[in-house]
C-alpha cells in the first residue's frame, strides 16, 4: 500500500481530504505508451489534502518547481523560496500548459486545471517524485555524505573505489552528476527531489547498483532528500558556514545531524561519524544503539584510525588501523584533512562489503578532485594551486598544510561571496593574513553586493595592512599575485575551485581560476623569454 503523508490540524474553510490508498496500485504499465505519464490520482493515492478543486483523472508528463520549465501536461509545485514564492507564478504555469497545481495556499478556480492544497508541500513533492520515477531508490544502495568540508572529496573517493570490478556507482555532488552512462555538470550540491529521483532512475537504467550523494544542509532542511532510505550516511565535520541561512551553529548542527538520526524519514542502516570533530562526538552519542555506528579519526577510540602521520610536499602517509588490522597508506592527497577524508571513504566502502586492503592498493591511481588542491603548471618555478576553500576553517586547514610544505613564501588570492554570511568575512581575512606572507583580496561571486561593501566587512579582520591588497577584478588580482611569485613560493587561489563562472549582479559570467591562471602563466612566460 502506498505511504500516506498525514496532515495535522490546519485552519481552512475547506475540509481535509484524503485520497484513498489503492491496494496494489500499479503506477506504470511499461508496455503502455503512457508508461511515464501516471494518472494524478495514483500519484496522490493515500496523501492527505487540505482542499481540492478539479478532477484527478489527468495524466502527468513531468514534475516542475520552476514555472519556466513547465510544458503541456506538467504538474507544477508552487514552492515558497527564500527570495520568491512559487504561488506568484501559478498563472504562468497554467499558461504554459500545467494540468495540475500543488500549493500550500487555497486552490484557485480554473477550468481544466486541478488544484491541490497540501500542508507539507515539500514532503509531498518528495513522495510524489519517488512515485513518478518508479522508486529507483529501492534498486540502489544509497550513500549520503554530509559535513561542512570534505563532502566532494569523500564522494569522489567513494565513487572511485566502488566503480571497481564492474560494480557501477553513480554520484550526485557539487562538481558533477555521474549517472552511470553519462555525466553532466552539477547545478547545485543537492538538487530538488524530482531531479534527484530522475537521476537515480537514470542510474538504475544504466545498471548502477549504488549511488553516492553529497547532502547539503539546505538539501536536508528543504526536504530534498526526504524519504530517501540511505544505506549509509556519513558525517565529516561542522564548522561555520551558511549562517546566513541557519540561525546559528546549533541549528546548523541539528539540520546536518538529521541525515543520520532519521529526521529525513528513516535512520540509515550504517552511520559513519568523525569523532575528531566535537560535533561528531555529540552526534555519535545520539546515534549509539539506533543503527550500526562506525567512527573514524585520529582519536584512539575510532573504528577507522590514522596513526603515525607523515605530511609531505608530494604525498601523505599514515598507518590505517581497523578491525585489529594495520596497513600503511600512501596517498597522493595532501594534508591532514585529506587523511580524515580518506578514513571516511574507507569506512563507507568497508560498510558496503569492500576489501579495505584492495582499496589501499587502488588509491595510487586516484586522479584527485577538480578544483580541490588542483595544480596549475605551465613550467613555472613556483607552485600554483586552485582550491574551493571558502570558509575560515577550510582556509586555515589548507594554508597550514601548504605552509608546512612550502620552502619559501606562501601567497594567496581569496574573496568572500556576496549575499552570504557577512560575519565570516573578517574571520576569513584573519585566517589568510595570519598564515600568508602576502595576499590579494578580490571578488568571489559578489552577486547583488558591491565589492566595496564586501571589502569593508573583510577589512575588520586585517592583521597588518602591508600584508594585503584589495583588488576588485579577480583576473587582475590573480595576475598581480603571479607577478609577485618567486622560485620556491606557493600561491593558493582559493574560493571558487571547480567553478567556471562569476556571479555579478544578475549575470553569470564565464570565469575559471584554473584556466585564467594557466593563460596568465603562459603569457608571462612568453614575455619573459
Amino acid at each position: 500500500m502506498p505511504e500516506t503523508i498525514k496532515s495535522s490540524t490546519f485552519s481552512s474553510s475547506h475540509c481535509d481530504l484524503l485520497i484513498a490508498p489503492e491496494e496494489d496500485t500499479i503506477l506504470y504499465d511499461k508496455s503502455s505508451p503512457t508508461a511515464m505519464e501516471p494518472q494524478l490520482h495514483k500519484l496522490f493515492s493515500g496523501i492527505s489534502l487540505v482542499a481540492r478543486r478539479g478532477e484527478l483523472d489527468c495524466r502527468v508528463k513531468s514534475l516542475e518547481t520552476d514555472s519556466r520549465r513547465v510544458a503541456p501536461g506538467s504538474l507544477f509545485f508552487a514552492l515558497q523560496g527564500l527570495k520568491t514564492d512559487g504561488n506568484f507564478f501559478v498563472e504562468e504555469a497554467i499558461e504554459r500548459g500545467a494540468r495540475a497545481i500543488v500549493s500550500s495556499s487555497p486552490p484557485l478556480d480554473r477550468e481544466g486545471v486541478c488544484f491541490l492544497q497540501v500542508e507539507d508541500i515539500r514532503g509531498v513533492l518528495a513522495n510524489v517524485a519517488a512515485r513518478f520515477f518508479q522508486h529507483p531508490e529501492m534498486d540502489l544502495e544509497v550513500v549520503g555524505v554530509t559535513g561542512t568540508n570534505g563532502k566532494t572529496t569523500v564522494a569522489h573517493l567513494v565513487h572511485y573505489f566502488l566503480n571497481t570490478g564492474g560494480a557501477s556507482c553513480g554520484m550526485l555532488g557539487t562538481v558533477k552528476y555521474d549517472l552511470g552512462g553519462r555525466t553532466i555538470p552539477a547545478s547545485r550540491t543537492t538538487p530538488e527531489s524530482p531531479e534527484i529521483y530522475s537521476m537515480l532512475a537514470q542510474m538504475r537504467n544504466y545498471g548502477c547498483r549504488r549511488a553516492v550523494m553529497e547532502v547539503s544542509s539546505h538539501g536536508i532542511d528543504q526536504q530534498r532528500v526526504q524519504g530517501l532510505p540511505f544505506k549509509v550516511a556519513a558525517f565529516l565535520n561542522l564548522t561555520r558556514d551558511h549562517i546566513d541561512y541557519h540561525s546559528g551553529m546549533e541549528e546548523y548542527f541539528e539540520v546536518k545531524s538529521g541525515l543520520l538520526t532519521g529526521k529525513t524519514g528513516s535512520v540509515p542502516e550504517v552511520t559513519i561519524v568523525n569523532i575528531d570533530d566535537p560535533y561528531g562526538q555529540r552526534l555519535a552519542e545520539r546515534i549509539s544503539g539506533k543503527s550500526k555506528l562506525i567512527t573514524f579519526g585520529e582519536n584512539f577510540k575510532s573504528s577507522f584510525r590514522a596513526a603515525n602521520l607523515s605530511l609531505n610536499a608530494d604525498e601523505t602517509s599514515f598507518d590505517l588501523r581497523w578491525d585489529n588490522k594495520t596497513m600503511p597508506v600512501s596517498s597522493p592527497l595532501l594534508g591532514r584533512y585529506n587523511v580524515s577524508n580518506l578514513l571516511a571513504a574507507f569506512a563507507i566502502c568497508h560498510s558496503l562489503g569492500c576489501d579495505v586492503e584492495r582499496l589501499i592498493d587502488r588509491l595510487e591511481g586516484f586522479a584527485g578532485v577538480p578544483g580541490r588542491m588542483e595544480k596549475v603548471d605551465a613550467g613555472q618555478p613556483f607552485n600554483v594551486l586552485v582550491d574551493y576553500a571558502h570558509t575560515d576553517d577550510a582556509l586555515q586547514n589548507t594554508l597550514d598544510m601548504l605552509r608546512a610544505i612550502t620552502p619559501r613564501r606562501l601567497l594567496a588570492v581569496f574573496g568572500c561571496g556576496g549575499d552570504r554570511d557577512r560575519n565570516k568575512r573578517p574571520l576569513m581575512t584573519h585566517a589568510v593574513m595570519d598564515r600568508c606572507d602576502n595576499c590579494w583580496a578580490t571578488s568571489d561571486n559578489p552577486r547583488s553586493e558591491s565589492p566595496e561593501a564586501i571589502f569593508e566587512d573583510m577589512k575588520a579582520g586585517v592583521v597588518h595592512p602591508c600584508g594585503i591588497n584589495f583588488v576588485e577584478g579577480r583576473r587582475r588580482a590573480i595576475s598581480l599575485a603571479l607577478d609577485n611569485c618567486n622560485p620556491g613560493d606557493c600561491l593558493l587561489i582559493a574560493g571558487k575551485g571547480h567553478e567556471t563562472y562569476q556571479e555579478i549582479a544578475d549575470s553569470v559570467l564565464p570565469f575559471d581560476d584554473r584556466l585564467i591562471a594557466l593563460e596568465l602563466l603562459s603569457k608571462k612566460r612568453l614575455i619573459q623569454t
